[in-house]
């Protein structure tokens, strides 16, 4: 079959466009909610207080050593359906989101801990309190340091929610999917598939470059 007779014919095309609407919505919610995460058990982690820092240490260990396919059921059909929630794009999103926010409380925990640490006994000599430091003067050199590893945590995140099919999420991969039983012709809609999340992860990866790159000018000026 051509790929007029596969992607256009019947408009299976649109299936693609819907199911590609669907892992963006999942991948940017998810990263937001990873991000705050993140930030909180970050702040966890080199906290003073034992308990949070346990709590940390489990959570990171935990969501961290289980696959994420794993955890999508889990969460789906352990923790959300017996509680009646059945909006499974809902439950990726929070899923997803969860398992972001395990890697991005180290991402940002090593950005943190990279800043000299005499720039917080500079920030509390001016009169500032540890979270005006932290803030204003620990932050902004933070993110410049963990800006690549943020950056390739979202794109490994947009290619993970892949597995959202698990869930019977129409994401990008099942649309593909649907379309390949439905003309029983593999190698065009899984090439696709493949193409568009290449276009995805490259662009995401020029992106950031140019953020990168702007964030570094404007450090010299």
């Amino acid at each position: 079959m051509t790929f007029f007779d596969t992607m256009i014919a019947g408009q299976r095309w649109t299936l693609v466009f819907r199911g590609l609407g669907t892992t963006l919505l999942i991948a940017l919610c998810a990263v937001l909610i990873g991000s705050v995460l993140g930030c909180i058990f970050a702040l966890f982690k080199i906290s003073k207080n034992k308990v949070l820092r346990k709590i940390s240490e489990v959570y990171t260990t935990v969501i961290r050593g289980v696959p994420m396919a794993t955890q999508l059921m889990i969460f789906y059909f352990v923790i959300f359906s017996p509680l009646g929630m059945s909006n499974a794009i809902l439950v990726a999103i929070i899923s997803f989101g969860i398992n972001s926010g395990a890697y991005c409380t180290e991402i940002f925990r090593a950005g943190i801990q990279g800043v000299d640490a005499g720039q917080m006994e500079a920030g509390r000599s001016l009169g500032l309190s540890w979270s005006q430091t932290l803030v204003k003067i620990i932050m902004p050199q933070a993110v410049r340091t963990i800006l690549p590893t943020y950056t390739s945590e979202f794109i490994a995140l947009i290619k993970e929610t892949s597995v959202a099919s698990f869930i019977a999420v129409i994401d990008l991969q099942k649309a593909c999917d649907n379309i390949r039983n439905a003309t029983y012709n593999a190698w065009i809609p899984l090439l696709s598939c493949a193409a568009i999340y290449l276009c995805l992860t490259v662009g995401l990866t020029k992106f950031f470059l140019i953020f990168e790159r702007r964030l570094a000018r404007s450090d010299r000026s």
